[in-house]
Formats: structure tokens, C-alpha cells, sequence
């Protein structure tokens, strides 16, 4: 496996990581936990090194999965996780599905730190994200707050998600970034706006979340496939049938280079993102081996320049039907 570095942390990790959320959270019912601790360490075995969780993921039960399959292993890997959801039982239970409340004030910081600790048997969080910009706190605040842990031995580095180019900037002058994670693929592209240029001005490394746009982009989805009553993507306007179907241009795109390659449309869309820039690690989740040695083939995917103007200039053409998230998740983004 491939190693990247993210930005100029000195944070190096594996080329492709591996997204821990579906497991416990979001895409139907939980998996066996026995199941996913075998494929955790599979991922290890094949040469992953990064692995990201957080807290709501569950809420809880993702970080326990994570410090009960990686404990055996730790020396190895790096251990990203997630601040910033107020999950107190007067909050939303359901999870980012119903927008819970945020609260990334410095003291709340502090304790949801000692809790994942716990949860993930660790003794230092390897990457510390805020999962979403809370505009009641100050992102100095926040910055502060993870720098005083830093500076305690409980976290090694600084992350953000979803956070707009000003937002980086000002935490970076208190607290160095080391990754901004947000969704980035063939298919929500708005980072290339402005957000690309900024981390990559202040050597920040970005990590790509929903790789293979919540699966789309694998081609094993269509118009008439159905969802469990507990998916999420049952609430994204994106996955509509009918959005579905205009969507499915992209990947019939991905197809065709695919079969040119010999490799599969998932292939082809992690083996994009990874020719855009070399500090950019994707973390694409699954709960199947096959799947997750499918999407760590792509690292032997080698693009031309002429490939990549052809995927840019036939995907220019197709027009993305739907918003990726309801409009009251929409607005946690790009603060």
C-alpha cells in the first residue's frame, strides 16, 4: 500500500483509508460486530493505516468497535475521530439524520476527548476533527481548547470538516491544521472553489469523505434499487429515483474509462481524487472485504494527463441532480 503524508503534519497514512461509519451507523441497521472487527483488521493486514470514526456515530458504538478491533494493532495505525454534536438526551438522538444541536464550546471539547480516549483505547487521539463549525464558539476557541490538548499528550493533531477557507485560516493561526476532512468526489466537486487552493497554501492535508458519493458512484446503484427504512440516503435529495436516473450519466462516464482500464467504476473514481493532489488521502467506507479490496486497487489505477482532461471535460457536461443533503444539513456546511 501507498503512503501519503497529510499537508506538512508529517502525519503520514495509508494512500486510501477506510471510513468506520456505515458499520455501526446510517446506511440500515448495524453490522455483526464480530463481522467488522475481522474486516478492521483485514484492512490492516492489507496495508490501511488510517481509520475514522466519531463519536455520533452510533452514538458511541462506532468509537467502541474501533478500540476493540485496533487495540491488538495500535502501534500501526492512526485513529481519526470527531467533536462538536451535543449528544446529551435532551439532544436529538437520531444522529447527524436529524441535525442534532452543536456544541464545540472548550469545555465540552474537553470531555468528549477523556470519553473517545476511553472508547477507543488509546492514550492519544492520532487526528482530532470538529465535525461541523459551531458558530456559537469562536474558532479560536475551539482551536485553543484542541491545542491545550495537544500540549497534554491526549491528541496529536488538529482537524476540521466541512469548514468554509476563512474558518481554516483563522483556526490554523492558533492551532496548525493538519487535515480538513468534507465530501469531495466526481460528484460534489464545490471544494475545487476555494477550498483546495486554501489548505493547500497552508499545507494542509485533505481527506475525502463519501469517495464514491454514498455508493452511487460504484455503479451498484440505479433508479429502482430500495433502501432500508434506516439508510439516510433515503432523506438525501440526491437519491431520489428521479435523481438517481439523471445522475447515472456519471456513471455510465465511469464505466467506460473503467472497462478502458481494466478496473471497476469505484476504481476509477477513488483513482481521480488521488491524481489530484498528493496530500489528498479518500477514506471510502464498506462492510465487505471483496469491497474493500475493490477500492484499494484503485492506488494501481495510473491516469495520463490526457485521461484526466477527458474525465474533466466529459464530466463538465453532466449536470449532478439533487442537493447531497436536506437543507437544514446543508447549512452545518462550509461555515
Amino acid at each position: 500500500m501507498q503512503k501519503r503524508i497529510l499537508g506538512k503534519s508529517g502525519l503520514e497514512v495509508s494512500a486510501i483509508g477506510l471510513g468506520c461509519m456505515g458499520m455501526s451507523f446510517s446506511y440500515g441497521p448495524p453490522a455483526d460486530k464480530q463481522e467488522m472487527i475481522s474486516l478492521i483488521r483485514s484492512a490492516v493486514e492489507r496495508g490501511v493505516t488510517f481509520f475514522d470514526t466519531a463519536e455520533v456515530y452510533g452514538p458511541y458504538t462506532n468509537e467502541e468497535l474501533l478500540g476493540e478491533a485496533l487495540a491488538p494493532l495500535r502501534d500501526r495505525v492512526v485513529i481519526a475521530t470527531k467533536f462538536g454534536f451535543d449528544l446529551s438526551p435532551k439532544a436529538d438522538p437520531r444522529g447527524m439524520q436529524g441535525a442534532p444541536a452543536l456544541d464545540s464550546r472548550p469545555e465540552h471539547i474537553k470531555q468528549v476527548a477523556e470519553a473517545s480516549l476511553k472508547r477507543l483505547r488509546i492514550d492519544a487521539i492520532d487526528l482530532f476533527y470538529q465535525h461541523r463549525v459551531d458558530p456559537n464558539v469562536p474558532i479560536e476557541e475551539v482551536a485553543g481548547a484542541v491545542k491545550d490538548l495537544i500540549q497534554q499528550g491526549k491528541v496529536k493533531h488538529f482537524g476540521l470538516s466541512e469548514a468554509g477557507a476563512q474558518t481554516i485560516r483563522r483556526a490554523h493561526a492558533v492551532q496548525p491544521v493538519t487535515a480538513l476532512q468534507s465530501e469531495y468526489s466526481l460528484w460534489w466537486r464545490r471544494p475545487e472553489e476555494e477550498v483546495l487552493a486554501t489548505v493547500e497554501e497552508l499545507g494542509i492535508g485533505f481527506v475525502p469523505y463519501s469517495p464514491l458519493g454514498k455508493g452511487f458512484l460504484t455503479g451498484k446503484i440505479n433508479e429502482s434499487t430500495t433502501f432500508d427504512s434506516n439508510d439516510f440516503r433515503t432523506t438525501l435529495p440526491r437519491f431520489t429515483p428521479e435523481a438517481r436516473k439523471a445522475n447515472q450519466a456519471l456513471v455510465d462516464l465511469l464505466g467506460r474509462i473503467a472497462a478502458r482500464k481494466q478496473a471497476t467504476p469505484a476504481q476509477i473514481a477513488l483513482a481521480w481524487l488521488l491524481a489530484q493532489k498528493p496530500w489528498i488521502v479518500p477514506i471510502p467506507g464498506t462492510r465487505k472485504l471483496e469491497r474493500l479490496e475493490e477500492n484499494l486497487g484503485a492506488v494501481a489505477v495510473e491516469f495520463t494527463a490526457d485521461d484526466l482532461r477527458e474525465i474533466d471535460s466529459a464530466s463538465s457536461q453532466i449536470e449532478v441532480q439533487g442537493a447531497r443533503y436536506p437543507e437544514k444539513l446543508e447549512k452545518l456546511t462550509g461555515r
